[in-house]
């Protein structure tokens, strides 16, 4: 079991216990009001500057670590929405688009488990970027993976309902039942209360997450594995009409027909791989904090990458790519491939399963997501980035409190408010989601880049998975960032809507970083020392103790 060890002494590295709170008394990272307390300038040997927060180490091992990592991305729930709209773009090439949206991320991942060693902290890309560029660059970074994150929620809350009467409609034979979706206040008020419920189980801790976790993801799996066997078995009876035979030029990513074509595919490859780095975000409360979450990382890219290409591969050759009935290029059934191919690949009677594990899917990735949003902010208040009163940590489950809840109010309310002011809104706010995951992604992997440019003369393992892969990965995803920025200045990108003559989508976008940059303004003048380098120092990784 991953929380086995527990928070008596069950860091492998030996200083995990110091550095997230011990294994008893008070939290290390609060005092006797619950205040963020300043630790020793440098924890377990690393880097200086870094502070505990109070969070129960030892509550996740390796496994339980991958698991949340897995279903932060919801792969069941992504594999849905994007085999149709991918296979749109890219034809028989979707596997190949997979493989390419793997790519950059796989670099980035290995930025992320080079700096995770250095210094473990759940503020990660806020952190690092601080570290590394000092703080406004880093506030910036940590204000695009909340924003990215509320974002993610309110949408992940609004597909789990969705999906719920869906199921209950299916469950029931009644159409009427699966029609109460389309009714806002039954919606909205459905969606708040998984929203309260994914909160509850968040504030209850690591402990009750892996719970939920483990039989979610777990179910998703095995739907999954089920799902590729049926279809290529069904495609390869020859019984099936619009089934295709497996070519290996389905891998090739040069076969897409133009590079347009290509980049519109990638964005939505790079999308259905956000989430991974939740990994990281629990550091401080994994055994072996320095080592165990880079490593569940790269074991969760490696699920994801493997369920993608097989699901991608089955289901393109059971259903072809055609563009009626249930080919994978029918527009009508786009937006949920698996309600098309549910009864024609698993039967009558299995085929409520897709719906079950979309659903599940769904849920999963609400609970988790919530963990990268409250401990970024966690991290940010006890360096002083956002109120101190965000930095504190319950007592007994040893998760942030208030920043939970916060998160959770956030949500709602931003779902509320959009669901009500305009559909369109809505929808244009989840396209401008690509933008903030490129943005704090590819910075995070240049603050590895430069964190680390004293040790890469010399040091081939070094200059490769300190500074080459993460800096290819940054000007990758950077690329992807700036092309979608020049995209969404078009009123007919997203729902079509346009404010003052461009896109609202880009006006979204923008318009939520100029927020960022305003609330770092107010926080400068309400908390000076943290943009002073007080607080988080701006160090390089060669003070780093390799063991």
């Amino acid at each position: 079991m991953s929380g086995a060890t527990g928070a008596a002494g069950g860091d492998t590295a030996g200083d995990g216990g110091a550095r997230a709170g011990g294994a008893g008394g008070a939290p290390a990272g609060t005092g006797a009001a619950g205040a963020p307390r300043t630790e020793p300038d440098a924890v377990g040997g690393r880097s200086p500057g870094v502070r505990g927060k109070g969070l129960g180490g030892g509550s996740v091992g390796l496994l339980g670590n991958a698991v949340i990592g897995v279903s932060t991305v919801a792969p069941v729930y992504c594999l849905t929405s994007t085999l149709g709209p991918t296979v749109g773009e890219v034809g028989l090439q979707m596997p190949a688009v997979f493989l390419a949206g793997f790519l950059p991320m796989l670099l980035v991942a290995f930025a992320y488990r080079e700096l995770n060693r250095s210094v473990p902290d759940c503020g990660t890309s806020f952190t690092w970027t601080v570290k590394a560029f000092g703080p406004r660059v880093g506030w910036m970074c940590g204000w695009g993976l909340v924003i990215a994150t509320i974002i993610v929620l309110s949408n992940l809350a609004g597909v789990a309902t969705s999906f719920w009467y869906l199921l209950l409609g299916e469950v029931t034979g009644s159409p009427a039942v699966a029609d109460l979706d389309d009714n806002t206040a039954v919606h909205v008020l459905t969606c708040l209360v998984f929203i309260a419920l994914a909160t509850a189980v968040s504030y209850r801790g690591m402990t009750a997450t892996k719970g939920v976790q483990y039989a979610l993801v777990g179910l998703q799996l095995v739907v999954l594995v089920l799902f590729v066997a049926l279809a290529i078995g069904k495609a390869r009876s020859g019984d099936v009409a619009g089934s295709i035979g497996f070519s290996w030029s389905w891998l090739n990513p040069f076969a897409v027909p133009s590079f347009a074509t290509f980049t519109a595919g990638l964005s939505l490859s790079i999308f259905m791989f956000w989430g991974w780095d939740a990994c990281l975000t629990v550091n401080e409360e994994t055994s072996g904090s320095d080592r165990t979450p880079g490593r569940a990382a790269l074991l969760a890219m490696v699920v994801l990458v493997g369920s993608y290409l097989l699901t991608a591969v089955a289901a393109q050759m059971f259903a072809g790519v055609g563009d009626r009935g249930t080919g994978l290029g029918n527009p009508d059934t786009a937006d949920n491939v698996f309600a098309a191919l549910a009864d024609p690949v698993l039967g009558p009677g299995l085929g409520v399963l897709l719906f079950v594990a979309v659903l599940a899917s769904a849920a999963a990735s609400l609970q988790t997501t919530f963990i990268p949003v409250a401990r970024t902010v966690l991290a940010m208040s006890t360096y002083q980035a956002l109120p101190a009163a965000l930095a504190r940590v319950h007592p007994l489950h040893r998760t942030p409190t208030l920043a939970t809840v916060a998160a959770g109010v956030a949500t709602g309310l931003f779902y509320a408010v959009m669901s009500l002011v305009s559909e369109n809104v809505l929808i244009d706010t989840i396209y401008a989601l690509g933008l903030m995951i490129c943005f704090y992604y590819s910075l995070t992997a240049f603050a590895c880049t430069w964190y680390f440019r004293h040790e890469l003369r010399g040091n081939a393992r070094a200059l490769l998975f300190k500074g080459i892969a993460p800096a290819v990965g940054g000007v990758l995803l950077a690329a992807v960032f700036g092309k979608t920025l020049y995209d969404m200045s078009d009123p007919a990108y997203g729902s079509g809507s346009s404010l003052f003559g461009v896109g609202s989508v880009f006006a979204i976008g923008v318009g939520l970083l100029a927020l960022g940059a305003l609330l770092m303004t107010v926080m400068h003048h309400r908390n000076p020392a943290f943009f002073r380098g007080e607080t988080l120092t701006r160090t390089t990784g060669a003070l780093v103790v390799e063991e």
